[in-house]
């Protein structure tokens, strides 16, 4: 069976609209299991929104969050309970771990109680290895670090699965985290220090260069408002380009380049030693190296 009619769904929290578009999915749609998402703020929303637009019925779902937002609270409505207890919730297929990673010692021992045998435990938090997750929550564990444009369903998410992952586990997992956005599954944990650093905080380098792309236009002599236009509009076109091309980014530059233009005058400054290479080389170690110190 192909995948059902794309549908959109929003979901607030703090006053910042999350979008998630997505498709339905046999696999959600097929779930007969509690689904108990631990944690549900713009990145836990994020993914219970994707969810329930990708068909999961909402009666099979479980929110426990002593936050609750207004609009997860009106949920509830449709069928998905809020902050229940061991007894409520019934059988756990899986639990997804949405909690800040400095409160999971305290949340982790109570999720505990939710867990078992043939509970998986789906984790997004940064920094958390599998065997932390194994010790306080147990469980089968599948660790990922997804990225915010999750929230608009564009996000790209990497996980890694324990060795006691059943396919079919797994394939729960991957159902639960494509809802917002592509999934990379690779085999060595090791990696996902550098994912964090590449895709976790990506997102946070984008923004960087809208807006010092913008700063340096009013630097140059434009109105702040139409600099900001201009970085935001050019940032956000040419990654849908990227995007939707085939070609590698390196082709993609050089296709704006014309020898002896503005563009190659530019590039000058940015590819040359030391240049933007050499900073991102450096961004992502720090990045990675912090990656492996919040895991101890």
């Amino acid at each position: 069976m192909g995948p059902g009619p794309v549908r959109n769904c929003a979901l607030g929290r703090d006053d910042t609209e999350l979008v998630v578009t997505t498709v339905a999915n046999d696999t959600l749609q097929n779930i007969t299991g509690t689904i108990l998402l631990a944690g549900a703020g713009k990145m836990g929303g994020a993914m219970l929104t994707g969810w329930l637009a990708g068909g999961l019925d909402p009666r099979r779902v479980a929110v426990v969050d002593p936050h609750l937002s207004p609009e997860i609270t009106a949920l509830a409505a449709k069928g998905v309970a809020l902050n229940p207890d061991v007894k409520a919730a019934g059988t756990v297929e899986t639990l997804v771990v949405a909690v800040k990673p400095q409160m999971f010692r305290e949340a982790g021992a109570k999720l505990k109680a939710f867990v078992s045998d043939g509970t998986s435990v789906v984790s997004i938090m940064a920094g958390t290895t599998i065997a932390s997750l194994e010790e306080v929550c147990g469980g089968a564990v599948v660790r990922a670090m997804p990225n915010t444009p999750a929230a608009i369903g564009r996000g790209i998410t990497v996980a890694v699965a324990a060795n006691t992952v059943s396919p079919a586990q797994r394939a729960v997992a991957d159902a639960l985290l494509r809802a917002t956005g592509s999934v990379e599954w690779v085999e060595d944990e090791g990696l996902m220090d550098a994912v964090t650093a590449v895709s976790g905080s990506g997102p946070a380098y984008v923004f960087l260069l809208a807006e010092e792309l913008a700063r340096a236009g009013i630097e140059a002599g434009l109105p702040e408002a139409l600099a900001i236009r201009l970085a935001r509009e050019t940032v956000t076109g040419s990654g849908e380009l990227l995007h939707q091309s085939e070609l590698p980014s390196a082709t993609l530059r050089q296709n704006v380049t014309s020898p002896g233009g503005t563009t190659a005058a530019a590039l000058g400054v940015l590819m040359g030693e030391p240049g933007l290479r050499d900073l991102m080389i450096r961004a992502i170690a720090a990045a990675t190296k912090r990656s492996k110190e919040l895991a101890k």
